[in-house]
């Protein structure tokens, strides 16, 4: 599928390839990133994922934080990619952003504090990582 097709099929209420899994999450995200700005996919995909919750029956299991720094954290690996890369490509430069661990939060226990993510402000606004950078 192109990247418009998977666009329009999301907005239609539809993951890809009928499922809906954080992979697919990041797929979609990369479909976004990959047509319009980063803000334009912040914009763009944060609503259609709202909407895709809502007619799921999920309302509540969007998380504005989370969705975000995926977003940032996508656009940066495909700047700093040597070329533009296909989804195929970039899921497999990319295998940590793919994986999703509720008990760690992923990649995003690198920047976010597990009480942070867990909390009602990190769902409802985008909150800044507040985790301490390791330098080695």
């Amino acid at each position: 599928m192109t990247n418009e097709e998977i666009i329009k099929q999301f907005e239609q209420g539809q993951g890809p390839g009928g499922s809906f899994h954080h992979a697919d999450h990041i797929h979609v995200a990369f479909a976004y990133l990959s047509q319009f700005s980063v803000l334009e996919s912040l914009e763009k995909f944060c609503a259609a994922l709202q909407r895709f919750a809502a007619a799921q029956g999920k309302p509540g299991l969007y998380h504005e934080t989370i969705t975000w720094a995926y977003l940032f954290l996508i656009r940066e690996r495909m700047l700093r990619a040597k070329h533009r890369q296909s989804w195929e490509e970039f899921a497999a430069a990319n295998p940590d952003l793919l994986s999703w661990e509720r008990e760690t939060g992923g990649i995003l226990a690198q920047y976010y504090q597990q009480d942070t993510l867990a909390s009602a402000v990190a769902r409802a606004a985008f909150l800044l990582p507040d985790k301490p950078l390791i330098v080695s």
